[in-house]
């Protein structure tokens, strides 16, 4: 029997002898990937963090100390340890567990994760929480040097310093976020590598120290004069400058070590920083050779590390359709905020260097630095995924669309995503953008119509505007019906509306509609904001019933705005029906098992039709 096999929670890792450490922290990462292989996941993140994992549930216990997780990328073994092992296999399946840590699944989970940079944030208001309660345990944040391209971390970091909390932060240091760190924050983090031998002699002459006679004020007056010297001669490291405690580099793979440290670092009566230095994709050696190929991945032969080939995806279509068009204008820069690779603009970033910028991971900045592209004769072209460009809205709102500066979105992984779930599905843009005054919103519905209607908006409109397209390939509908409204097909019982990919479900209900000897108009949207209602009007003059069939939240859904639209024109209807992913939140899960399960695949559009058109 395999150590793993013996592990049912966390009491069983400390249970474990030292010498044993290393072989489990081996067989979890064969475990690992030959889950990970068949599920798909985010796997190079979690290899890294395997030994700072066993060591945290070697030192903590994760049922009442808070461990933050920062993205939740690296969770995968904290998930096996924490008594999820056996069901490890149904990883980011309807039903299954969450890529990321959840709260509602495990009280070892502390906090959502899913966005970057925020666990800091979150983790000082723990121990602030912990403080005003008069309790007693740990608090930990686990950040990557890719989080800390994030403003918000800052703000975390500057926070914590200056509060005084007792606080870990453990900066898992691989020199990666997705790709290859950008700025200043990676270049420090690298000098910083160079200095372990400093903090390995500190460490011992404070345990020697606390055992000598009188040592402990020895210590303290060694310290201070120590401080007093390095603050008038020397240049602090950053963290120390914020008020936190510095401790490390430290080898993140040496899981015996970070025992150590942390056994150390809480007995630090305030904030402290534990550097570690991990290397991303650690242990199977395709991944390490192709960290940004395994972080997010899909199935793949965990023997040779081949991936299964994927078909062309809207990703694909808009990076090379953007090297066309910046072959034609000069003023086109593309900005991404460090997926360069997920938005397909590895291509653009090869060809055209100079005007490809990889912000980070900092959305608000990328849509900012965008505005002043613009604001200076460029032509900015942001592609982020919508679940991050929510980040933005402020920066959307106050520097983009106040001036009405050119500023072209690339909204990609609009809609459903599948499996990443809540923190990832792209559901809010349709609402919040909408709010954006001047703003324009396309939505292609095919290979074709994102070529068109990305070229009409860097090359002809000079408002703000967004073109937004899904995760994966088109479906059945290959079509380009331009970037207005079209009716697809004739039909005189009831009308359906729908954008994007949807059109798909639209169409296919039509048919299945048919079958029933009901006719079903499908009437494709290509520009949702503003709304282009004059061919919607028409077809309801015919039918009087109206479908809204949409892959978004109800607030500020498409079919609200043309309800309003409706009573506004006093247009005479029977039936106004919106189908949509409601109020709430949607889980994880592949994309036509979440649509079947909320009733706006082709069967949910077909039977609410049916139902409305017999209701009269």
């Amino acid at each position: 029997m395999s150590i793993l096999e013996t592990i049912y929670s966390p009491a069983d890792v400390k249970a474990l002898p030292d010498e044993k450490l290393p072989e489990l922290c081996s067989e979890l990462r064969e475990f690992m990937v030959g889950t990970v292989s068949e599920t798909g996941g985010h796997l190079a993140s979690s290899l890294g963090a395997v030994e700072l994992t066993v060591a945290l549930h070697r030192v903590f216990d994760t049922s009442r100390d808070r461990v933050v997780f920062d993205v939740g990328h690296q969770s995968y073994a904290h998930k096996i340890l924490t008594g999820r092992r056996e069901a490890f296999g149904t990883l980011r399946q309807f039903g299954g567990i969450a890529g990321f840590p959840k709260p509602c699944e495990s009280i070892h989970d502390a906090f959502i994760a899913g966005h970057a940079s925020n666990s800091i944030s979150a983790a000082l208001g723990m121990a602030r929480a912990r403080t005003l309660a008069g309790a007693d345990y740990n608090v930990i944040a686990v950040i990557g040097d890719g989080a800390l391209t994030g403003g918000l971390a800052y703000e975390g970091l500057s926070n914590a310093g200056e509060s005084g909390e007792k606080l870990i932060i453990i900066l898992n240091d691989n020199g990666m976020s997705i790709t290859e760190n950008v700025g200043g924050i990676a270049r420090y983090l690298s000098r910083e590598r160079l200095k372990p031998s400093y903090r390995d002699f500190k460490q011992r002459y404070r345990k020697f120290m606390s055992k000598v006679p009188g040592g402990r004020g020895v210590y303290r007056f060694t310290h201070e004069i120590k401080t007093a010297v390095k603050e008038t001669m020397l240049h602090c490291s950053l963290f120390e400058e914020m008020g936190l405690e510095y401790a490390g580099p430290v080898d993140g793979h040496d899981v015996c070590r970070i025992v150590d440290v942390l056994e150390w670092a809480k007995t630090v009566e305030g904030p402290v920083v534990v550097h570690l230095m991990t290397t991303k994709g650690k242990g199977y050696r395709f991944a390490e050779e192709r960290p940004d190929d395994f972080h997010g991945v899909g199935r793949f032969d965990p023997e040779t590390g081949e991936i299964k080939e994927t078909a062309l995806s809207f990703s694909d279509v808009f990076g090379l359709e953007l090297v066309k068009l910046a072959e034609e204008d000069r003023r086109i820069c593309a900005v991404t905020a460090a997926m360069a690779t997920g938005t397909g603009l590895t291509g653009f970033a090869d060809r055209y260097p100079d005007r490809f910028f990889d912000v980070g991971i900092a959305e608000g900045h990328g849509a900012t630095m965008s505005a002043g592209l613009a604001a200076c004769g460029m032509v900015p072209v942001f592609a982020v995924y919508s679940s991050f460009l929510q980040r933005s809205y402020d920066m959307l709102l106050h520097d983009v669309a106040i001036s009405g500066y050119h500023v072209v979105f690339g909204v990609d992984r609009a809609g459903l995503v599948g499996a990443d779930g809540e923190t990832h599905h792209g559901v809010f843009d349709v609402g919040f953008l909408a709010t954006v005054p001047g703003m324009k919103v396309f939505c292609p519905a095919s290979f074709d119509e994102l070529r068109s209607m990305l070229r009409r908006a860097v090359c002809e409109e000079t408002c703000p505007v967004a073109v937004r397209y899904p995760r994966g390939g088109e479906g059945e509908y290959k079509d380009d019906a331009g970037c207005g409204a079209a009716v697809l097909r004739e039909g005189n019982d009831i009308t359906i509306a729908s954008y994007g990919t949807m059109i798909n479900e639209a169409l296919a209900a039509a048919d299945q509609l048919a079958e029933k000897g009901i006719s079903a108009e499908v009437v494709k949207l290509g520009r949702i904001q503003p709304l282009d209602t004059e061919v919607l009007d028409g077809s309801l003059e015919k039918t009087h019933r109206l479908l809204a069939a949409e892959e978004c939240a109800a607030g500020g859904c498409v079919g609200e705005r043309l309800a309003a639209h409706i009573l506004e024109r006093g247009i005479q209807v029977r039936s106004v029906l919106l189908l949509n992913l409601g109020s709430g939140f949607t889980t994880h899960g592949n994309v036509a098992e979440l649509r079947r399960q909320l009733g706006i695949d082709a069967g949910g559009i077909a039977r609410a039709a049916a139902e409305a058109v017999a209701n009269g």
